[in-house]
This record gives structure tokens, sequence and C-alpha cells, in this order.
């Protein structure tokens, strides 16, 4: 177990260091604000549909490893999905880092985005986890959405 955590951390210190999708997007479809005051984290979520797909998403913004590096694999995770594949995504991975981290959890359409499962421990940075999947939910929600975690 203390090697799948190893990984686990190592998975996240790759997308904080080096974030993928990292960059705005000339003329989106929505953008998204997001803040955590409590952490700092801060990010502008930039989306193009093409009708009821992600065409293309990318973020901006600062904030903790958890937070930049759930951002990052969210980006990669949502590329080519449909918005309703997004809230599932949304679900499953909120339901993951709020839940019960010794209960029995399939990851299932998350794959490696079940990196994150360890959070739940620490109530803290939940917030830092979930603040770009909250951000997605209010730019699928509105064309110019901004988002507050407190």
């Amino acid at each position: 177990m203390a090697d799948l955590r190893e990984l686990y951390q190592e998975v996240i210190l790759d997308h904080s260091r080096s974030p993928r999708n990292f960059r705005a997007m000339p003329d989106p479809s929505r953008t998204a604000v997001g803040n955590n005051p409590l952490c700092g984290d801060r990010l502008t979520l930039f989306l193009r549909l093409d009708g009821d797909r992600v065409a293309d998403v990318s973020f901006q913004g600062s904030g903790c490893a958890i937070s930049k590096a759930s951002a990052s694999m969210m980006t990669e995770s949502l590329k080519g999905r449909t918005t309703a594949d997004a809230g599932i995504l949304f679900d499953r991975f909120h339901e993951m880092v709020t839940g019960d981290v010794h209960a029995p959890f399939e990851a299932g359409p998350l794959g490696k985005l079940a990196v994150f499962r360890g959070v739940a421990e620490f109530p803290a940075r939940v917030k830092c986890a979930s603040l770009a999947w909250h951000t997605l939910r209010a730019a699928l929600a509105s064309p110019d959405a901004k988002v507050t975690l407190e």
C-alpha cells in the first residue's frame, strides 16, 4: 500500500510541476473563475464546446499542488467527452474525495483520477482537489460563472 501511495504522490507532483492544458484559450465557449480563499487556490477554466462535446479545455491560475494537479488531470480526462459524461465524472470525483476512504470504491470512469482517493483522509484538502471540478460544473451551467468554496 505504501508503494501505491508513493506512486499516487508522484503523479500528483508531476501534474503540479508540469500541469497539462495550462494556458489561456482564445474564444472559449465558456469561462468560469474558481476561488478557494482558505487555501489561496484560484483558477480560470476555459471550455470550448462543440455541441454537447468538450472539444477543448484548459485552465490558468495558482494554487497548491493538489489543486493544480486536480485541474490538470481533470482537463486531460474531459477532452472529447460529452457534457453529460462531464457531469458523471464530477459526481464520481466528488463522491470519491468526500466519502469514506476506507469504504470499497470502484473508480470506474475516473481512471487515473483515482490518485485523489486519499484526499478524503484530509478534509482541509477536499476543497483543493474539488475546486477545478466545481468550476467546471459552474462553466457547464453558465457561460461566465464564478465559484467560491468556503
